[in-house]
């Protein structure tokens, strides 16, 4: 099974809508190193996994105008998370959900805190980030520009692991970079989601995900987060959509049209 998919869009188009976090596959070697039971282990997919994004952006993609590229995750963050920064940079470093995780999304014991990442940052992380910066040079090279929207969830009710839970939580959070966020870009999107409730920026979730290779000195490749209150769209934690997703595909295909 490939570990992740880039779905291809228009020739024309520089939008890239990444989807990271929708998926629940853990591989059987990758499972034999995590302790919880199986029971644990699918509740923990319940609260950690994006559930629906990849639909989301799928729809999305299908009603836009131009049509964007997508590229999706197609294994758990429990494998590896692509959008952690591999190394002490990491933040979440502190929660023992670095690239690689140790730790549950309430803080129990997923992976001896020992672990080596190595095995799996090379596996899974580096092929990915390669394949995501080779995505992003390919937008670059066609139409001049590339932005990438980053398709996410988060739950109603903050939950443990969370190292910024304590701030608003708008049914619709837009990351954005100083440097890859301009204002414009942001207010498409607050735009493009007004009819969907209150849009907020940065709280409870911050930043964008940006190839390395151009994070900080490339201005063509722009970049936002949208993280979308999951009670917004679908049964928590883990149940099955509602009809809010129609909607909120509406809302991206009117933002990846106006990019």
């Amino acid at each position: 099974m490939s570990s992740f998919d880039l779905l291809p869009g228009a020739a024309g188009s520089p939008v890239l809508l990444h989807v990271p976090h929708s998926a629940r596959a853990v591989p059987d070697d990758v499972r034999e190193g995590i302790l919880l039971g199986d029971a644990e282990l699918e509740r923990e997919l319940d609260h950690i996994t994006d559930a629906h994004t990849a639909e989301i952006a799928e729809r999305a993609a299908a009603l836009a105008g131009v049509r964007p590229w997508r590229f999706v995750n197609r294994l758990s963050r429990l494998v590896v998370d692509p959008e952690r920064f591999p190394d002490e940079r990491e933040e979440m470093l502190a929660a023992g959900m670095g690239a690689v995780y140790t730790r549950t999304t309430h803080r129990g014991e997923l992976r001896p805190a020992d672990t080596d990442p190595e095995p799996l940052l090379a596996r899974y992380f580096r092929p990915y980030a390669e394949a995501m910066t080779e995505a992003v040079a390919g937008r670059l090279a066609a139409t001049g520009r590339a932005v990438i929207i980053d398709v996410h969830s988060y739950p109603a009710a903050p939950l443990p692991y969370e190292l910024h839970g304590a701030g608003p939580r708008p049914p619709v959070c837009l990351g954005t970079d100083a440097f890859h966020t301009p204002p414009a870009l942001a207010e498409a999107a607050r735009e493009a989601f007004a009819g969907c409730g209150e849009t907020g920026l940065d709280s409870p979730f911050a930043g964008t995900y940006v190839p390395l290779e151009f994070y900080g000195t490339d201005a063509r490749v722009g970049a936002l987060m949208v993280e979308i209150r999951r009670d917004v769209y679908m049964t928590e934690p883990g149940g099955p959509a509602g009809p809010g997703l129609d909607r909120l595909a509406s809302a991206l295909a009117t933002l990846v049209d106006a990019l």
